[in-house]
């Protein structure tokens, strides 16, 4: 357990760094050229000659190491700059009254005046000044105080780096002195080296190395069609380079299967929790389990909603205010149910599941009338958006949080069950019912907050599934088997056995899907499951008891 929370704990703080280099401000760049300098003299002569002059001269730009000359490529990029007649001043444009435009000097800023569109020539650009624009940027870009922004300008050069490359990484590597930007301008130099493949055989080996250092499938691309630029004597080393990066691509893979299993456990954790509550404790087979969790994403959409047409700005507090709510409602609902039919049913099962199932198509009707069939969007909160890798593996931010969450709310569960008078009287109850009855305990009491608990917990289920799936009147149906497999193969009432239960079958289905498909997986769960039961009728950790075992 320990472990496990150090490594959630790393994982966490991956994703909060991955996110402050995200947001960090881009440094300041100076905002003009020298009207007389090297830079603004190359501008000038963008609009002349063939696609491929215009490439070269993009390549010298980049060379001046001007950095003001950033935004100015972005614009030559989309297409948005002019140049006045007779070799004048490159422009941007804007519309003025009458169909004229105002013209504006990229290179000093200054307004030029109001002039026909009709006198000026746009600067044309094609895929190849397109590809030589994002090299430029990234080699000016290279030289920024900011060390994001240079790790994001080297990664931009990764897919375009050739021999002429290799001098600007050079440059920059030798002012380099931060470890991470150093570490991905050697992988651009890398690249650079083996498209070339003209370079010594120790050069090329070691080039081999980093990208092979790299991993991912974009470095198996990358050596195989090094293959075809460097000689006989390197291939062989490519290839162990190939089949080092594929065997590492499987073990990550394996983690991935892992992470998929782990998150589906969760949610299945989720769902089935507050169902181990009310099975264990009433032995009621309730099939409207599934329209509590349909219910609590409904409260979840329903909050959204207001919260986007009052309050916007509280957008990203919008699951800190459906969690009390969507526990709320559902414990409400869940209670009238248990009054209202369930306590005339005890001791008749099949009633009770088909009273159950009846309520549940009564509910799933009812929110059809109200919302709509249709599928409701509900958004994530900026802190539940977004991924990051670690490693070959790419975790999201809503599957982590929903992890984290369902763990949450199994600590908070374990401690009402052994920490507060009704989690004992609770378990009285469920390991022997007359015997808690004699010694005073409300029984019927007893079952109907049991009953709301359960609903409530099915309800904060849902505000964690409306992060992840389609909010409509069958969501809840998804699941419901599903959580029934959970309760019954962990142990009937035991909420470790859930937690087991739920992660276990999660793991198990997600590594049969990609060899089976997603719906074999679940038949081929059930029938091991149904054999497990075969052998251990009450599950992983049956709970111990006289009414319990009798």
């Amino acid at each position: 357990m320990r472990a496990a929370t150090a490594l959630l704990l790393r994982i966490l703080a991956l994703a909060w760094l991955a996110a402050l280099v995200a947001s960090a401000p881009a440094a300041a760049q100076d905002e003009t050229l020298d009207p007389g300098g090297e830079a603004a003299r190359l501008l000038r002569l963008l609009p002349e000659g063939s696609y491929r002059d215009r490439a070269e001269i993009i390549g010298q730009l980049a060379r001046t190491g001007e950095p003001a000359l950033v935004p100015i490529l972005r614009r030559l990029e989309a297409g948005d700059l002019h140049a006045l007649p007779d070799g004048g001043a490159i422009v941007t444009i804007k519309d003025a009254e009458g169909g004229d435009v105002v013209a504006t000097d990229v290179a000093t800023g200054e307004e030029v005046g109001t002039l026909a569109k009709s006198e000026l020539v746009q600067v044309r650009v094609n895929n190849l000044i397109r590809r030589e624009v994002r090299t430029a940027i990234g080699a000016l870009t290279l030289m920024s105080p900011d060390p994001g922004r240079r790790i994001a300008a080297a990664q931009g050069m990764f897919s375009n780096a050739d021999a002429e490359t290799i001098p600007v990484i050079d440059e920059a590597l030798a002012q380099e002195d931060n470890p991470a930007v150093r570490k991905v301008m050697e992988e651009v130099r890398a690249v650079a080296v083996l498209r070339d493949g003209t370079s010594s055989q120790h050069e090329l080996a070691a080039a081999v190395d980093t990208i092979v250092d790299r991993g991912g499938r974009e470095a198996i691309g990358i050596l195989d069609n090094a293959r075809t630029s460097v000689a006989d004597d390197v291939i062989p080393t490519i290839d162990a380079g190939i089949a080092s990066i594929q065997r590492s691509l499987k073990l990550w893979g394996l983690g991935q299967d892992v992470w998929y299993g782990l998150s589906l456990g969760s949610v299945l954790l989720l769902a089935a929790i507050g169902l181990a509550i009310t099975f264990g404790v009433m032995g009621v087979i309730n099939m409207a389990h599934g329209e509590m969790v349909m219910l609590g994403a409904y409260t979840t959409y329903v909050v959204q909603q207001v919260i986007r047409t009052s309050a916007p700005g509280l957008f990203d507090w919008s699951l800190a205010i459906a969690l009390p709510l969507a526990f709320l409602v559902t414990a409400l609902i869940g209670i009238a149910i248990e009054r209202g039919v369930i306590r005339f049913l005890y001791g008749r099962p099949l009633e009770t599941l088909l009273a159950t199932w009846g309520l549940s198509l009564i509910i799933q009707q009812a929110v059809r009338t109200i919302f709509g069939a249709s599928n409701r969007e509900v958004g994530n909160p900026s802190w539940m958006s977004g991924a990051f890798d670690v490693g070959g593996m790419s975790i999201t931010n809503n599957r982590l949080w929903i992890i984290v969450f369902s763990l949450v709310v199994f600590a908070m569960l374990l401690v009402v069950m052994r920490k507060t008078a009704l989690g004992l009287q609770m378990r009285a109850v469920t390991q022997n019912r007359r015997m808690a009855a004699s010694m005073g305990i409300r029984t019927p009491w007893i079952d109907a907050m049991t009953f709301g608990l359960g609903s409530g917990i099915a309800g904060l289920a849902g505000v964690a599934l409306s992060q992840i799936s389609n909010v409509s009147p069958n969501l809840g149906q998804s699941y419901i088997i599903d959580s029934f497999m959970v309760v019954v193969f962990g142990g009937v009432g035991n909420l470790w056995g859930t937690l087991v239960g739920a992660m276990t079958l999660g793991v198990f289905n997600k590594f049969l899907e990609p060899y089976t498909g997603a719906v074999l997986a679940k038949v081929l769960v059930l029938v091991f499951i149904i054999l497990f039961i075969q052998k251990r009728p009450r599950g992983l950790f049956a709970l111990k008891g006289r009414a319990v075992e009798a």
